[in-house]
């Protein structure tokens, strides 16, 4: 594989991954799952949350970045009827986080730089789902942000429904004091509540495991604010639905590759289109899905 300027490969664990090393900012993506483990602007520490535990072997999803699921979200049995009707499985959020992408290309500026990865399900032995389709990554990072589109293009003849996330792990000092501004007012799921409806009163607060889909407006930003640090910002595009996930002390120490304590330091907010807001696509068309993750300045 060829090595660009500020790009190169690099092997991690079982791994291979693109380092990029640019004078404003760093990242590292691993071929498998087109996964986002690092970005950081010059002098600042990594954007993203990454267990301290996170192994790196074929097959095995990587705890923290930004996992891709693909082409569904969350377990099938909860999925709309027309994605299930695509799955025998019961495997979780789809084979994407897993599968090796192609590198297909990489632009270099004095200011930037742009990867594009991709994976077509022609070329994998997915006996668990009957569609077929292409899924392309751009991941875009500059001084001041980081963005991620996700294209979903249908290959096939017939309707292609799809659910997914872009599984946005972010670090927090101290989850007790974080707060998640964007989503009042906004109808959520609740999963630990017998998936009940429920409307959001004010800011989102932590106190022990959360699991949300809330139903959010894609020009609304979310501000996720801890204690006394500039607030992280994700702006969406594409999506209509958030997750907002923390497993809690009970199930943390039930997690693999997950320190029974780092759910203090942690919480998920996931870009998706889940449950309602599942896609449909015709013969030829695509859908995008759009992350822009920033921060107060």
């Amino acid at each position: 594989m060829t090595n660009y300027h500020y790009t190169h490969t690099t092997r991690i664990g079982e791994l291979d991954a693109l380092d990029v090393t640019h004078p404003d900012f760093t990242a590292r993506v691993f071929l498998q799952g087109a996964h986002l483990v690092h970005f950081a602007p010059t002098g600042q520490g990594n954007w993203l949350w990454l267990s301290e535990q996170a192994q790196f072997l074929p097959g095995r999803s990587i705890r923290g970045g930004v996992p891709i699921c693909w082409p569904w979200f969350g377990v099938p049995e909860k999925n709309p009827p027309a994605v299930r009707e695509q799955l025998q499985t019961d495997a979780a959020h789809g084979f994407a986080r897993t599968a090796l992408w192609t590198l297909v290309e990489v632009e270099e500026s004095a200011q930037s730089v742009s990867l594009r990865l991709s994976l077509s399900t022609t070329e994998l032995d997915m006996p668990g789902w009957s569609g077929a389709a292409r899924a392309e990554l751009r991941l875009h990072f500059s001084a001041n942000n980081c963005r991620l589109e996700l294209t979903t293009e249908n290959l096939g003849a017939a309707p292609l429904h799809i659910t997914q996330a872009l599984h946005t792990y972010l670090p927090t000092p101290d989850i007790h004091s974080t707060r998640m501004h964007g989503l009042a007012g906004c109808r959520y799921v609740d999963t630990l509540r017998d998936w009940q409806s429920f409307e959001q009163q004010g800011d989102v607060l932590f106190e022990g495991e959360t699991d949300r889909i809330y139903y959010s407006d894609p020009q609304q930003p979310l501000h996720i604010m801890p204690a006394d640090k500039p607030a992280m910002v994700l702006q969406a595009s594409g999506s209509h639905s958030t997750v907002v996930w923390n497993p809690g002390p009970d199930k943390a120490r039930r997690l693999g590759d997950f320190s029974p304590s780092a759910w203090t330091q942690m919480l998920c907010v996931e870009t998706a289109n889940a449950l309602d807001d599942a896609q449909c696509l015709l013969s030829g068309m695509s859908t995008v899905l759009t992350l822009v993750l920033g921060k107060d300045s």
